[in-house]
């Protein structure tokens, strides 16, 4: 397929199976006040489940679900994470007990892990490398506007309509979706060199569900109980038998040795950084504005819309320095730090205006930053491998959300009320994002140059010179 192939019309329906895709992280929480109250009677740990479900689902299945459509085809792969993404949806909205609606979240966040990186593939392989980096930004804010507008629908549905709603309402939308993919997006070139690599697969999936499952319920059991720790413990033996296994298959679902670049070690922990900010925000902003500030459900939700601003506006115009990713990178992850730290000041007195502004603040930075670090990610790995680049950066952006959610909690947990804990709790956050910021900028300040120390028909192994 010519590269000039990447057409508005497909640009816009990719966009929007990500936007849709991001959106259903959010939308949950501002339903849990009315999801508590209803007929199923969930447990605090089933809301818990109902809320996280989705999230491991999405987060631990991304690379092997980027991997399955480089090989076997993308625009397959994506219609196939739309019809999971609506079978989920309709097992929520169905559910007799939360069990199902559990399971239901579940199954849509694994549609998710499949439409995400199928989407940046064919972005990235129909695109002209002159346009690459405008598109990326696009798909970008998609990712971004997924989040304010999960934060919109579930305070809409939440204000108005049964939680029943909203998952009903993703049914017939993925299906417009998939038939618009069917008719306006072509087919790429399948990769005969991505490989799916069954037990590695199994390996870094199960790693990946166990240290996730330590991050998002470390604030429920203590990070010090035995659960918790036998899960980080897990986690981490599993990624190390995973790597020494992918070291040495000759066809592995990828090859750990990528993470010597400099860049996309770089790149991967500025998208954990962005979102591990953006989402404390998320975790904190529905408890200000519905606890301190008295807002409803519908006005919350669109109290956040500031956060769309930036994200809107910024993308194209940073596409234009996509050849200073190092300054455009370290100003964004800078202003999401310097935003959340404004932030931390607010209280019940504060006006809306003031609190907008450093949502505005935050919306800049993550548009000025995300469309240079994912280009950073994809740009590190062979193009044939694309969608593994995107599962690889939203793997990142997943558990850095995971982990915002899951210091912020913790922090607030120690504190008697959210007017006390708030402050806190952004204020260490976003001091962990401006110390990650300068690990971000001095690693995109470095080049390894690298030698070839082995080369086959399937793959080409690289490593520093000096080594």
């Amino acid at each position: 397929m010519p590269s000039h192939a990447l057409k508005r019309p497909v640009l816009l329906v990719l966009c929007a199976c990500v936007l849709v895709a991001q959106s259903m992280v959010a939308a949950i929480n501002l339903l849990i006040p009315e999801l508590a109250a209803s007929s199923l009677h969930p447990s605090h740990s089933e809301i818990l489940w109902t809320v996280d479900a989705y999230v491991i689902a999405f987060a631990a299945l991304l690379v092997p679900a980027g991997a399955l459509g480089d090989r076997h085809g993308r625009k397959g792969a994506l219609l196939a994470g739309l019809a999971l993404f609506a079978a989920g949806a309709a097992t929520s909205a169905l559910a007799p007990d939360p069990a199902v609606l559990i399971a239901g979240r579940g199954l849509s966040g694994a549609g998710a892990a499949l439409i995400t990186p199928a989407t940046m593939s064919i972005l990235v392989h129909l695109a002209a490398p002159e346009r690459r980096a405008r598109a990326l930004a696009s798909w970008t804010l998609a990712l971004g506007l997924g989040g304010a507008a999960g934060n919109l629908g579930g305070g809409l549905v939440g204000q108005f309509l049964s939680w029943r709603a909203l998952f009903a309402a993703m049914v017939p939308l993925a299906a417009l979706l998939a038939l618009a993919v069917a008719l306006v997006t072509p087919r790429t070139e399948r990769s005969a060199h991505s490989n799916l690599d069954p037990l590695g697969t199994l390996l870094l999936t199960a790693g990946l569900v166990a240290v996730l499952f330590g991050i998002i319920e470390g604030t429920t059991y203590g990070w010090t109980s035995a659960p918790i720790l036998g899960s980080f413990a897990a986690g981490a033996v599993l990624t190390t038998v995973f790597t020494l296994h992918a070291l040495r298959s000759p066809r592995p679902l990828f090859d750990p040795r990528v993470f010597a670049s400099a860049r996309l070690r770089s790149a991967s922990l500025g998208t954990a950084a962005g979102f591990f900010g953006l989402f404390s925000l998320f975790f904190v902003n529905s408890q200000y504005l519905q606890g301190v500030k008295g807002y409803d459900a519908a006005v919350t939700g669109v109290a956040i819309m500031p956060l769309t601003i930036g994200m809107a506006l910024v993308p194209r115009l940073a596409a234009r320095w996509a050849g200073h990713p190092r300054a455009v990178v370290g100003a964004g992850l800078a202003l999401i730090g310097l935003g959340l730290l404004g932030a931390s000041t607010v209280d019940a007195a504060t006006p809306y205006w003031t609190y907008a502004c450093w949502l505005l603040v935050i919306s800049v930075g993550t548009g000025l930053s995300m469309p240079a670090l994912t280009l950073g990610v994809v740009g590190s790995l062979p193009p044939h491998q694309a969608g593994l680049g995107s599962g690889l950066g939203t793997t990142a952006r997943e558990t850095g959300a995971a982990l915002g959610v899951a210091v912020t909690g913790t922090i607030l947990s120690a504190h008697s009320d959210l007017t006390s804990g708030m402050g806190p709790a952004l204020r260490t956050v976003a001091l962990l994002v401006l110390a990650a910021t300068a690990l971000v900028v001095a690693g995109y300040g470095r080049r390894t140059p690298t030698r070839t120390i082995a080369s086959e028909p399937e793959r080409v192994l690289s490593r520093p010179i000096d080594a």
